[in-house]
């Protein structure tokens, strides 16, 4: 499998790694630390040396999303089993899209994450007080388009400003994903027809992660 679908492959898998938790999340209040943290941590790699490298350069980091977007490309009920995490991603292109058209914008997310980096190395990655500074960030900036991802959940979770915290730095980390497979030169009409070159892509690098 060329290069090019491998790592087209993975910015989707970060993609989706990321939806998956915002579904999690707002169904059930909880999160694997390890799959959330790297979608968080990628927000803080902002010169990568590679694709990988945005993910920890490992794919044992991507793993929940990999395994998703392979159910996802699979079959219909793998769509319809995680039909929210698709309409997250499908909107999170969406409004990447729309960033990208706002460059005053993304100059003032570039300099928040900076930050919000720095403050990461003084807490930590997933420190509450990160989490919130970066759902602060989304609320100023991607929650102020029109379109605007509606999450559906237990509303006992997402009525919790730790979780309305968390949802919102994950879907940060689901739009730096799509900036990512767009800089790749993924665009929908990928999603469409070529579903299958992804699909095949997706098993190999699935592969490649040693089982525990």
């Amino acid at each position: 499998m060329s290069k090019k679908w491998n790592e087209l492959s993975i910015a989707l898998a970060g993609l989706f790694q990321a939806t998956g938790l915002v579904e999690q999340l707002a169904k059930t209040g909880y999160v694997p630390t390890d799959a959330y943290r790297t979608s968080i941590e990628s927000l803080f790699v902002l010169n990568p040396e590679s694709t990988l490298d945005v993910y920890g350069n490992n794919l044992t980091n991507l793993h929940a999303g990999l395994t998703l977007l392979r159910d996802l490309l699979q079959s219909a009920s793998g769509q319809q089993r995680h039909a929210d995490a698709l309409r997250y991603g499908l909107g999170v292109l969406h409004l990447q899209k729309k960033l990208a058209g706002r460059k005053d914008m993304l100059g003032v997310v570039g300099s928040r994450l900076k930050s919000a980096a720095q403050q990461a190395q003084h807490f930590s990655s997933t420190h509450e007080n990160v989490i919130a500074n970066l759902g602060d960030l989304y609320s100023e900036t991607i929650s102020t388009f029109r379109f605007r991802i509606q999450v559906a959940g237990d509303a006992s979770y997402l009525q919790q400003q730790r979780i309305a915290n968390q949802v919102r730095a994950l879907l940060l980390a689901a739009i730096r994903a799509a900036t990512l497979w767009r800089q790749l030169g993924g665009n929908r009409w990928h999603l469409l027809f070529y579903r299958k070159k992804i699909a095949e892509a997706v098993d190999e690098l699935l592969r490649t992660i040693p089982l525990h």
